[in-house]
């Protein structure tokens, strides 16, 4: 399990120091923003961004083999897969989202699958209604989370049948956003 572990922290510390150092393009706006000396600060904000969700997939595979709990909420409890969400997320990057994983879709910020990115949301139909369960996105089409009693943390593929079928989409917790930045407005 160890060597699970070490494997993704390698992907992920890979995957993240790689997004932190592609060069922008040089254009008059890059130039623009280089004089001002926004441009170090946006590669800051994008360097935090992306240490917060590789932070939030290592700590969440840091859970694997925690036993499943209906309504629990902590490593002393178990999880169930919307508390284990819920914790990750508190613990890492200190924002306290909903408790059900219906709430957790309301509160996030839908995304195409294909955007999918590791801390974001994927969240699948598995009680006959929508958004009735949820783990974390953490790469290579692959999501962590609590599956159902008698299972434990584990990471599972997304391009396996049973959650292909049930797929609901994919969310994006404010604050974590990775989006190109933003032109400055005249």
């Amino acid at each position: 399990m160890l060597e699970l572990v070490l494997k993704w922290l390698c992907i992920f510390l890979f995957v993240a120091c790689a997004s932190a150092h592609a060069a922008p393009a040089e254009d008059d706006m890059t130039s623009l923003l280089a004089d001002k000396g926004l441009l170090s600060k946006l590669e800051q904000v994008s360097q935090t961004v992306t240490h917060r969700a590789s932070d939030l997939v290592i700590t969440a595979m840091g859970f694997l083999g925690v036993p499943y709990r209906r309504g629990g909420s902590s490593i002393e409890t178990g999880f169930d897969c919307s508390g284990f969400v819920r914790a990750m997320y508190e613990q890492t990057v200190g924002l306290l989202l909903p408790r059900r994983a219906n709430e957790q879709a309301a509160a996030t910020e839908a995304i195409d699958r294909k955007d999918l990115q590791p801390g974001d949301l994927v969240f699948f139909n598995t009680m006959k209604r929508a958004f009735s369960h949820v783990g974390i996105y953490v790469g290579e089409g692959k999501f962590i989370h609590s599956p159902k009693p008698g299972a434990q943390v584990r990471v599972e593929d997304m391009g396996h049948s049973y959650w292909q079928r049930r797929f609901n989409g994919a969310r994006r917790v404010l604050g974590l956003s990775r989006a190109e930045p933003q032109q400055p407005q005249p």
